[in-house]
């Protein structure tokens, strides 16, 4: 049997599965991941994630044929790394992968950013394949993976689809984990909506823990519909979601948009609900379905285990390729 090995290295953890070619997942581990002062830390998580993955699948992992990562950025493909990922401490300026992880299977490795691996996952695990879609993630950061006429879009440098730093507000109040100003992630991330509550709170009544370390996006969602403070910010953050999809819709003309990520996952009412509502208002062009995720917690991870056993689109055997579909 052919085995494949999938792996998502986010801001908190570090997951991998080993899986056939069909995709059905064997071993899995997961594991945090390091906040230490070394890149090499968080290499050294990814390798023992998928030693592990593959003791739970009793494979060794030499007979992994390939594997696939779905990554934190920015990506410097070229080299196989990440450089300076924005949502881990900033004494960690280079994560080794491609070439450990080759070094450890004895086999290819794709490179991916995490919302790329979710659209490949979205697309190899769906029922029906659509050629155009996106996978919006809304968690500590936000970012997209787009697939165009059946192709995805990776950029030359790996970095295509790192939407959460589009510029949404020109006023620019709000400070980005990247250093810049005004980008959608500053406001609607999980990490970045606490700041954002407490910037706009204007002297009113709340229950909200505003000032506190232990304050988190946590709490404004736990106050929806019981406090107005927090469904102001809610609103708020709904305007923007809303701001930034409807971009994503009219440079893309996607079919279908599933979303995923934790802040997502956990509050699709809030989240996903609203961008239904508002879309019709602000796209000019077809209105895509908007659903959230089909696949959970899993789909950076079964997406980057989808982009080992594929050539990287998604696609499952037997699928027309683009050229063919015109």
């Amino acid at each position: 049997m052919a085995w494949y090995a999938g792996v998502d290295l986010g801001a908190t953890n570090v997951r991998a599965v080993v899986g056939d070619r069909h995709g059905t997942v064997h071993g899995v581990e997961k594991r945090r991941t390091p906040r230490g002062d070394s890149g090499i830390e968080v290499t050294e998580a990814v390798l023992g994630a998928i030693r592990d993955a593959c003791a739970d699948a009793g494979v060794d992992p030499i007979e992994i044929e390939a594997a696939g990562v779905g990554s934190i950025g920015p990506l410097d493909k070229r080299d196989g790394v990440v450089r300076d990922p924005a949502n881990l401490p900033d004494d960690i300026d280079v994560i080794p992968l491609t070439g450990p992880i080759e070094n450890l299977i004895g086999g290819p490795v794709s490179l991916h950013n995490d919302a790329n691996a979710g659209v490949i996952g979205e697309r190899f695990y769906a029922e029906h394949n659509p050629d155009n879609m996106i996978y919006l993630t809304i968690s500590s950061g936000i970012g997209a993976g787009v697939i165009v006429d059946g192709c995805v879009l990776s950029g030359w440098d790996g970095n295509a689809g790192e939407v959460g730093h589009m510029t949404v507000d020109p006023e620019r109040v709000m400070r980005c984990g990247c250093g810049k100003r005004g980008h959608w992630e500053a406001y609607c991330s999980g990490s970045n909506i606490p700041e954002y509550a407490e910037q706009l709170h204007g002297g009113e009544e709340t229950a909200l823990p505003l000032g506190s370390d232990e304050f988190d996006a946590r709490d404004v969602f736990g106050f929806a519909g019981e406090d107005a403070f927090a469904d102001q910010v809610l609103e708020r953050v709904g305007t923007w979601n809303a701001q930034g999809v409807a971009t994503l819709v009219h440079a893309y003309a996607p079919m279908i948009i599933y979303i995923g990520g934790a802040v997502a996952l956990n509050n699709p009412g809030v989240i996903v609900d609203r961008l239904r509502d508002r879309l019709p208002s602000l796209v000019m062009t077809n209105v895509p379905d908007v659903q959230l995720t089909t696949l959970g917690d899993d789909v950076v991870v079964k997406g980057a285990l989808a982009s080992a056993i594929t050539d990287g689109s998604g696609a499952k055997a037997g699928s027309p390729r683009p050229a063919e579909t015109e």
